[in-house]
């Protein structure tokens, strides 16, 4: 399938509640990771099959906790591009996540947003 699901990432205001609860409601096995320059805890989400994710506390407190989905791409710059093209507001520009990858956030011409992920290949 072209460009799958590959990240569903929480952004919560109480990170500790949140695993907790999710932990015990599905049984996710959760694992703090370092990200660099982050400057923050990430949390991520391992479902055993299918798309795993991550959670974290958004500092920003006009931002009310929600889900957000990545879609896999394999030109992150491209992709954003062709979004803008079609109609999307881009809410965050292609930016680097440590040593992992990029990843960009729009907003389609229907108000939905979506994030889009590109991971930095192993040499």
């Amino acid at each position: 399938m072209a460009n799958p699901f590959v990240h569903i990432e929480l952004q919560t205001r109480d990170l500790a509640k949140a695993k907790d609860f999710y932990s015990r409601l599905f049984d996710w096995k959760l694992e703090d990771v370092p990200v660099s320059g982050a400057g923050m805890p990430y949390t991520m989400i391992n479902v055993g099959e299918g798309t795993g994710g991550g959670m974290f506390t958004n500092p920003d407190p006009s931002i009310p906790p929600h889900w957000l989905a990545y879609v896999g791409v394999d030109d992150i710059r491209a992709s954003t591009a062709r979004a803008r093209d079609l109609g999307a507001t881009v809410l965050q520009d292609v930016m680097q996540i440590g040593d992992f990858g990029w990843l960009s956030v729009i907003r389609d011409p229907t108000g939905a947003v979506i994030a889009m992920w590109q991971p930095k290949m192993a040499a």
